[in-house]
């Protein structure tokens, strides 16, 4: 699922709200493979360095595993 959504967000340089929650649970239910974590810190680049937009509003990154 991870690599479905972080896909989505490359192809349509948009991560959506629904996106981004959905990677949330993931996570937070550690539901990944370690090769999952390579493309999160890739789709995490990709928004700071503004390749990729985020549809929510809150300015908070969320936090992934590998960058704690």
């Amino acid at each position: 699922m991870i690599r479905t959504l972080i896909a989505s967000a490359f192809q349509t340089g948009y991560l959506s709200v629904e996106s981004e929650g959905l990677l949330r649970q993931v996570l937070a239910t550690k539901c990944y493979r370690p090769e999952d974590l390579e493309e999160l810190a890739s789709l995490y680049e990709a928004i700071r360095t503004g390749k990729i937009k985020r549809e929510a509003s809150s300015k908070n990154l969320m936090k992934f595993p590998i960058l704690n």
